[in-house]
């Protein structure tokens, strides 16, 4: 039988459309194959390429993570050959060894393998991603980890050049702990001293959970070395410390924030990794609806005034800025920011870090941006009444201002600044629209499954004018760690300012006012944009209402 295609079993499957299957064909460089080609794009998930590959060439896929590695069977495939060519061996049966690989019809990595074990080699599909933490956690982590013990346990001190060279041991294990860090998405790395042992913990999708507990007197060297890396003081343990490391992981720019706080059991190290490849969003991949999108980029066509985008910390603000600013940025304008901290360099724009301490404030900042001739200028957070200050008098003055702040709701954001002392008369003319915006996790892909709602959700939906038959929930599976999820996106409420929203401000009316004129235009609160998404089955209720309020 003639072997078909992968793209057209992908289209007979209804994974894909022909029309994203050509377009995919169109985009890919010549030596990409088509399958990484497509999961880049996002059109399928690695777990739904390999269910396919399995039915196409009739290897068997295995669950690595539901596997006993036998330690005898990791010696007989060297580190470097395992890392090169993703192949993890997972038991051996007389003279065949099973082989788990991302690519089990790449017959050179075969052979190859087989000379190297003299063994009969027996393929089989698991994920990259799999793949990757299961080498990196045998091979990697667990050779690191007994060299440093070895190491901690033949010195009684703790030598400089041992954490600052670069082929040390205890630098390998930070090194691999970032790397983990980053396969498995994670936002944030913690290290948590306890009384007798030192806890690895990853955020990933917004949740904190243990990743490894590590011995207590490996503490101080691994907090020695990150706070070398960051170019912190590694002889002040008394005082918190904030720095930053910018390096490069499996050929992929990272930028980290570190912070040190001191605590009863020694130093907790806070790392934010800032993932340089995936950061850069295009405005239309954050999870806008079609309204809220038309709505936003109508504001961003104007020519001067503020956009305020508001949500509290860890909600995403930051990144939908800088997908609006790729979405603005070209030759023809001059972009200036001012922030604190500048989280990701972007090519073609001007960017200005505060610093408090020589007196280079928000507010400062700006007052000399805008003798540079800028068209579009985005500040950080609008922190305090001078900068709110500054920003309206520079919208006013024929620039389009982008900015954040902390409120819980869109309207909110209007009443904050005549809190801040701005004047409503300012506020009405200067301000175009205010976005809110709330980050949930997604329901996995792979293991999602269509459900009756409850009645509970039936009732929250008929209450917002929705009617619900069924929802998508994850039962967990490896790739997402069990949890249902994977990866996140945004809810939003979009609010922009027309003359009758104008006219209220200037008559200094209340939050409730307003709300009740914007409600009965229609106006898409976070909830109501965020059940809309469950309705499309790409997250829970249980997500919304964590984030948003049943009003």
């Amino acid at each position: 039988m003639a072997r078909k295609r992968l793209g057209d079993l992908l289209v007979e499957s209804g994974l894909i459309s022909e029309e994203q299957l050509n377009s995919t064909l169109r985009r890919k460089s010549a030596d990409e194959k088509l399958g990484d080609a497509l999961l880049r794009e996002g059109y399928i998930t690695e777990q739904q390429l390999i269910e396919v590959l399995e039915f196409q060439l009739g290897i068997p896929h295995i669950n690595i993570f539901q596997y006993p590695i036998d330690p005898d069977v990791i010696q007989l495939i060297p580190k470097e050959l395992a890392k090169r060519h993703y192949a993890m061996p997972i038991r051996r049966d007389k003279n065949k060894l099973l082989v788990a690989m991302a690519d089990p019809m790449d017959y050179f990595a075969i052979e190859e393998l087989r000379m190297a074990t003299g063994y009969h080699i027996e393929p089989a599909i698991a994920t990259k991603d799999e793949l990757f933490r299961t080498i990196t956690k045998y091979y990697d982590l667990q050779e690191s980890m007994e060299e440093v013990m070895g190491e901690i346990a033949t010195s009684e001190t703790l030598d400089e050049t041992r954490v600052a060279d670069d082929d040390s041991p205890v630098v390998r294990l930070v090194n691999q702990i970032i790397d983990n860090a980053l396969v498995q998405r994670a936002s944030d790395i913690h290290f948590d001293p306890q009384e007798t042992e030192l806890r690895v913990r990853y955020r990933v999708d917004g949740i904190l959970r243990t990743e490894r507990s590590l011995p207590k007197h490996m503490q101080n060297v691994i907090v020695a070395r990150i706070k070398i890396m960051a170019n912190l003081n590694i002889t002040e343990t008394r005082l918190p410390q904030d720095g930053r490391i910018k390096t490069t992981i499996n050929f992929k720019p990272v930028d980290i924030r570190v912070s040190s706080l001191p605590t009863i059991y020694g130093e907790k190290i806070v790392m934010r990794l800032l993932d340089l490849s995936n950061t850069l969003n295009r405005i239309d991949k954050i999870g806008f609806s079609e309204t809220n999108l038309e709505k936003f980029t109508g504001m961003l066509k104007r020519p001067n005034g503020i956009i305020l985008i508001t949500g509290p910390t860890g909600s995403g603000k930051s990144s939908t800025l800088y997908a609006t600013l790729n979405e603005l940025n070209s030759d023809d304008v001059n972009i200036i920011t001012v922030e604190d901290p500048v989280e990701y360099q972007m090519e073609g724009v001007n960017q200005i870090q505060v610093n408090e301490n020589i007196g280079l404030t928000f507010a400062n900042g700006l007052r000399s941006i805008l003798r540079q001739d800028p068209d579009i200028v985005m500040i950080g957070e609008i922190r305090d009444t001078e900068t709110a200050e500054v920003a309206t008098r520079a919208s006013l003055t024929g620039h389009l201002v982008l900015s954040t702040l902390h409120t819980n709701s869109s309207i909110e954001a209007l009443s904050r600044l005549v809190d801040m002392g701005i004047e409503p008369f300012l506020i009405s003319s200067s301000i175009l629209g205010v976005v809110a915006q709330r980050l949930v996790r997604r329901v996995c892909r792979d293991c999602g499954q269509t459900v009756p709602a409850t009645e509970r959700e039936q009732q929250i939906f008929t209450g917002r004018g929705l009617t619900i038959e069924t929802v998508r929930r994850g039962r967990g599976c490896p790739s997402c760690n069990m949890t249902g999820y994977r990866g996140r996106m945004a809810i939003h409420e979009v609010l922009p300012i027309d003359e009758t929203i104008r006219r209220l401000i200037l008559n200094t009316a209340s939050t409730t006012e307003i709300r009740d004129y914007v409600r009965k235009k229609g106006m898409e609160f976070l909830i109501d944009d965020g059940l809309k998404k469950v309705k499309e089955g790409v997250t829970t209720t249980e997500e919304i209402l964590r984030v948003a309020v049943l009003e």
